[in-house]
């Protein structure tokens, strides 16, 4: 089974990662899990005309090995062989496009994360996943 599990830093996208490390443990079988990292760099677009794209790339990148950390430990702490895949754009739609580019067979994230007000007007990442995705999704607390 392929398990992909975004990642946003957020105490419920960790507890995600934690249940699917349970998971892998209990189902005794052969899982592929892979953490994603996604940030929609939109909000940088002032900031491009003034910093080199390269300052824009290190920064996002290292904010995202930052998010990262705290799953692939608690991975690593379950014996759960994993990867990581750092990647920009739309968050929901480039969790959707990896699932389908990796043919995931499951995607397990956290039901809040960091989106706060926006989710009122424009939806979560989460709703957008699991409305859109051919996958199974499951939500954690």
């Amino acid at each position: 089974m392929k398990i992909l599990v975004p990642v946003d830093g957020s105490k419920s996208s960790l507890n995600a990662a934690k249940y699917v490390a349970k998971l892998a443990k209990d189902l005794r079988s052969k899982c592929t899990v892979t953490l994603a990292s996604i940030h929609d760099d939109i909000g940088l677009g002032h900031v491009k005309q003034f910093v080199a794209q390269s300052v824009v790339d290190d920064y996002l990148r290292e904010v995202s090995e930052k998010e990262l950390k705290p799953a692939q430990k608690a991975l690593d702490t379950a014996g759960i062989k994993h990867t990581m895949v750092i990647k920009r754009g739309n968050v929901a739609q480039e969790i959707i496009n990896l699932a389908n580019k990796e043919k995931f067979d499951l995607i397990v994230m956290g039901s809040k994360g960091r989106s706060g007000i926006l989710d009122a007007l424009m939806g979560s990442v989460a709703q957008k996943v699991s409305s859109g995705a051919k996958q199974a999704v499951l939500l954690v607390k």
